[in-house]
Parts: structure tokens; C-alpha cells; sequence
């Protein structure tokens, strides 16, 4: 599988079009059409969102099917389910329908080009939804909204979570202007679950509703009032790996949340999972509060403020995969919540088209040690250039020009008992995963 995921990475990229996905979806036979859905856009945030409201859905009997990206280690972690991976034959075997259609597509002169990678992929899912008879399918946004592949769906939700800069190559330099391609998948008359956000934003978001005359769902009554500096919800499991555990008011009833999801960045993504689920209770699905309790204890994300815990020989383990500086500041946030006033060992690494000086201010000041390292990518950082970036940081940095020898070098400096923390891109964490036996 990891050769047919090279594959499909080296299909050229292309102008987004979203006729050309109809295209090829149409000569699929329509495959979208054959399920209902709802769509995650955002900055930050959506896989969380996602993840935890596929989990709801999975707890209320509800045959879910989950698209998120990009991956961690294996492709075909984009696409479940019921929480179960898309395996290997039913990946080749769709990879081969879609890859013969489009080519007949472009032979016939009915698109100018091979479909891109995204367009594959998010084709391939939604043939596996439609064929596994899904009885909703939560779709994260790729990248944007107005253009993504994904939005060629009639969503029963279009969630927005939070939205800051990144990817200003492809959406815009401001935040107003990111927000514009990210509302392009709120529907006209159609209903759209956000919190309040940065006011650029906001303003978009309040606008396109009022355009399109859709319904906003507020999801702030789901959030709990956590102030900066309070500790109250953030607790330690038996074995202790960080949770949050806080009581909730959710369609009429009392229920205790805990979650898996650490830092407070999480509790506005459970929130926009909560208030879409009860909308989606409203929409007949069997969603109820009990499910939604059982839903968000169940759910698991992978390189979210995840934590691998201490052995005699081994130091504590977090990785998250920031890779933006609002990302950044959740993971200080989430740190000074479990981790205050511990020393830790920072390895970090970040594709050369990010924030890197701006990341490198957030995290590196937190630590005691910073390790640079670049991951298996083209578009990675060398440890050079993350150094030159952060040149103005006090703070000792040791290169290595692999993810494992910075993981070995981050042994020997933490020591077992340390707290090494993983962090600065998906692709770092990704690498790193396989390296410590962890569970993508």
C-alpha cells in the first residue's frame, strides 16, 4: 500500500475545478449521491471534529463513514468505516476503476487531464462509502472549501471550525480571505454549525449565511467555561495519559464528558461535534444523549496532543502534529496544562512553506533542549534552514537529518523519565509513530 500511496503523490497538481471532479463522478456512475454527508471545513481543528462526531454516529448505530487528511503513516487511514480502514484489495481494487475511467475521460476529451491526487482519493471514498452503504459519511475538507473536491456533495451540515493563516499560496493572505473559500461550503437554505471565531472571520461566516439564507447553529452552549489558567477539567487517567472530563447539558439531559482530546483547543471541536450531532438528531438520526456521552469517550485521533507514556528505559512521549502557529499555541496551551514548569526536549521539524519562524517563538522557548530534523518530503525544511529561521531564539538546538536519529538523540538528552515532545508537521509525527510502536 505505502507504493500505491507514492503513486498517487507524484500526480501532478492541478487548477482546482470542480467540473472536472463532476465529471469524473458522473462517469462513476455518481457514487456521492448514494449517501448523505456533511462537510468539516477550517483551519484547525476538522480531523478532531470529525473523528469525534464519526465516533458519535458509530455509538448512536449509525453506519458512519469517515474521509479525513492527509495521513499519518498509512494511506488508507483517510478513508473508514465504523473506525475500520479501507483494506488493502478494496483500496488497489477502486484505485484501478477510478484511474481507468478518468484515463478514458481524458482520451475522450472529456477532461483536459488526469485527476490529482486529492480528486482520486476523495473519488476512490466515496465509491467505497456508496458501495459499503454508509448511512452518513463525515467528509473533512481537504484544503479550502469553495474549490475542494470534496464539496461537490449536498451536505446535510457544513461545519466551520477555527480559521487562521495557512496556506496562503492557495486561499489568501488574510484571515477574511480564507474564510471566504472555507463558507464556499455552506449551501443555500442549508444549516451551518460554527463558533465565534476572529471577528475577519466571523464577519464572512455571518455573511454567507445571510447571502445563502441558511440556519447557523451556535455551538458555544456545548462549550464549558474554561478561563485561561484554569486547571479544572484537565485530569490524569489511571495510567496517566492526559483527559478532560467536564458535565455538559446536551438535549435535555446531563451528561459527563470525557475525552482522550487534550488541551482546550478540543473543547470547541467536541462542541461543533456535540451541537451537529443533536442536529442531526433533529434530522431523525438516532443520536441521543447517552450515544453522544459514549461517542466522545470512544473517540481516538492519532497525533493530537498525543501521549506515549514513560518506561524505566524510555522518557514520556506527546506528539501532535501542529504545523501552523495557531496550532502551535494549542500545543503550549495543552502543555502548560499537564506539563507546567517540567523541562522537556523539543523535536521539531516543518515543511519549508510554513510559519517557521513564527512556530519556532511559540514552541522552542519552552524547552530545554530543541531538535531539528526534516522529514522524508520534498517540500520538508532542512535543519539548516529551521535554525536560520529561528536564528533570534536563544536556545540550543542540536540538527539530525533524519526523524529516528533525532529520536535517538532525543533519548539520550531527555533520559528515561524526560518528556519529549514531537511536533512542527504531520509529516514528523507520521515518521515518528512506526519509530515508537505507537498506534497511528
Amino acid at each position: 500500500m505505502y507504493a500505491l500511496g507514492h503513486e498517487l503523490a507524484q500526480t501532478p497538481a492541478r487548477k482546482f475545478d470542480l467540473a472536472h471532479m463532476r465529471v469524473l463522478l458522473e462517469a462513476m456512475g455518481n457514487p456521492e449521491r448514494r449517501f448523505p454527508s456533511l462537510l468539516i471545513a477550517g483551519t484547525n481543528g476538522k480531523g478532531s471534529t470529525a473523528a469525534s462526531l464519526a465516533s458519535i454516529l458509530r455509538a448512536s448505530g449509525v453506519r458512519a463513514g469517515l474521509y479525513t487528511s492527509p495521513h499519518l503513516v498509512r494511506i488508507n487511514e483517510r478513508i473508514r468505516v465504523d473506525g475500520n480502514l479501507i483494506g488493502d484489495d478494496d483500496f488497489s481494487l477502486l484505485h484501478d476503476v477510478v484511474d481507468r475511467t478518468a484515463e478514458r475521460l481524458v482520451e475522450d476529451g472529456e477532461l483536459p487531464w488526469h485527476p490529482s491526487f486529492f480528486e482520486m482519493l476523495t473519488a476512490i471514498a466515496f465509491e467505497h462509502f456508496a458501495q459499503k452503504k454508509v448511512e452518513l459519511a463525515v467528509l473533512e475538507v481537504g484544503m479550502g472549501g469553495r474549490l475542494d473536491a470534496t464539496n461537490v456533495v449536498e451536505p446535510r451540515l457544513s461545519i466551520i471550525t477555527d480559521i487562521s493563516l495557512d496556506h496562503q499560496r492557495f486561499l489568501g493572505n488574510t484571515v477574511g480571505e480564507i474564510a471566504q473559500e472555507k463558507a464556499g461550503i455552506i449551501r443555500a437554505g442549508g444549516i451551518v454549525v460554527t463558533l465565534p471565531q476572529q471577528p475577519q472571520a466571523n464577519d464572512v461566516i455571518r455573511q454567507t449565511i445571510l447571502d445563502r439564507e441558511a440556519r447557523g447553529v451556535n455551538a458555544v452552549p456545548y462549550v464549558p467555561p474554561v478561563s485561561p489558567g484554569s486547571d479544572g477539567y484537565f485530569e490524569r487517567a489511571a495510567d496517566g495519559t492526559p483527559i478532560q472530563r467536564y458535565p455538559l447539558q446536551v438535549m435535555g439531559e446531563q451528561i459527563r464528558i470525557e475525552t482522550a482530546l487534550a488541551g482546550r483547543h478540543q473543547l470547541r471541536n467536541i462542541a461543533l461535534a456535540v451541537a451537529a450531532a443533536e442536529e442531526l438528531a433533529r434530522q431523525n438520526f438516532p443520536i441521543t444523549a447517552q450515544s453522544i456521552e459514549h461517542g466522545i469517550r470512544e473517540t481516538r485521533w492519532a497525533g493530537r496532543f498525543q501521549v506515549i507514556a514513560a518506561t524505566p528505559t524510555s522518557p514520556e512521549w506527546v506528539l501532535d502534529v501542529a504545523h501552523n502557529p495557531s496550532g502551535a499555541w494549542a500545543l503550549r496551551s495543552a502543555l502548560s496544562s499537564y506539563y507546567e514548569d517540567r523541562a522537556l526536549t523539543l523535536l521539531f521539524g516543518a515543511m519549508r512553506d510554513k510559519a517557521i519562524a513564527e512556530m519556532a517563538e511559540i514552541l522552542f522557548p519552552l524547552a530545554e533542549h530543541v531538535i531539528l530534523t526534516r522529514a522524508e518530503n520534498p517540500r520538508s525544511a532542512t535543519p539548516e534552514e529551521i535554525s536560520h529561521a529561528a536564528a533570534r531564539i536563544a536556545v540550543t538546538t542540536y540538527e539530525e537529518e533524519s526523524v529516528a536519529s533525532a529520536l535517538a538523540r532525543a533519548r539520550l538528552l531527555s533520559g528515561p523519565g524526560g518528556l519529549v515532545v514531537v511536533s512542527g508537521s504531520i509529516y514528523i509525527v507520521g515518521e515518528a509513530i512506526p519509530c515508537l510502536q505507537a498506534k497511528p
